[in-house]
C-alpha cells in the first residue's frame, strides 16, 4: 500500500470546487490514509511538487510551466489533464500523440498515471457512493508499481477504480474524446 504525502497541483476553478469526502466514514478513512491533498496556492508551488505523488489537475497547456525544473525521480506523477480545444470542446489534435505522453515528456524520470481525468471536477467532488454503488475511476500507466498505488488511492478515497493497463490502450480510452471519458460509471455490489 502507497503510504506518503500527494499534493495536488489544481487550477483556481478546480480547487474551489473540490471538497472533502462527504461523509464521516470516508472522512476518517483520509485522515488515516497518510495521504496529504495540498493545494498549491498555500505555500509554493515547488514546495507542492516535491510530493511522493503528485497529482496534475490542472490545464493541460499549463503543464510545461508547472513542471520545469523538477526533479522527479521516480516519484508518481497523476495526470489528470484533459487535451481539449476551447472554445469548441473538443479533442486537440496532438498528431497522434497521447496526451498523457506528453505529459511523460514534461516529468523526465518520473511514473506517470492518468487517472481522474475522465469525469467532470463537480462529479469527482460528489459522493463516491450512489445509486447503491460506487463511481469508477479509470487508471492506466506503464509503470505496474505507480498504476497501483494510484489504484489504492482511489480505492481508499471510495471510489472504484477500474485498471485499462498501459498508456497506449488504456490512456486513448481515458482521452478526452476516448471511450470512457465524460462517462459516469457506477459499480454496483
Amino acid at each position: 500500500m502507497f503510504r506518503a504525502p500527494i499534493h495536488t497541483a489544481c487550477s483556481d476553478k478546480e480547487a474551489t470546487t473540490r471538497r472533502p469526502p462527504p461523509s464521516t466514514k470516508d472522512s476518517e478513512l483520509w485522515k488515516d490514509s497518510n495521504y496529504e491533498v495540498r493545494d498549491p496556492r498555500i505555500g509554493s508551488d515547488r514546495h507542492t511538487l516535491r510530493a511522493d505523488m503528485v497529482i496534475l489537475a490542472i490545464p493541460f497547456d499549463a503543464v510545461p510551466d508547472a513542471v520545469k525544473g523538477i526533479d522527479w525521480d521516480g516519484r508518481i506523477v497523476v495526470d489528470a489533464t484533459n487535451a481539449i480545444d476551447f472554445p469548441a470542446f473538443t479533442p486537440r489534435d496532438l498528431k497522434g500523440r497521447l496526451s498523457t505522453e506528453i505529459v511523460a515528456g514534461a516529468v523526465p524520470g518520473a511514473r506517470v498515471v492518468k487517472a481522474f481525468n475522465t469525469l467532470p471536477a463537480a462529479i469527482l467532488g460528489a459522493d463516491a457512493a450512489v445509486s447503491g454503488g460506487r463511481r469508477v475511476l479509470f487508471v492506466s500507466s506503464d509503470d505496474r508499481s505507480a498504476r497501483l498505488a494510484v489504484i489504492d488511492l482511489v480505492e481508499r478515497i471510495g471510489f472504484a477504480a477500474v485498471d485499462l493497463g498501459g498508456i497506449t490502450k488504456g490512456g486513448r480510452a481515458q482521452e478526452f474524446g476516448g471511450g470512457v471519458a465524460t462517462k459516469n460509471f457506477i459499480q454496483l455490489g
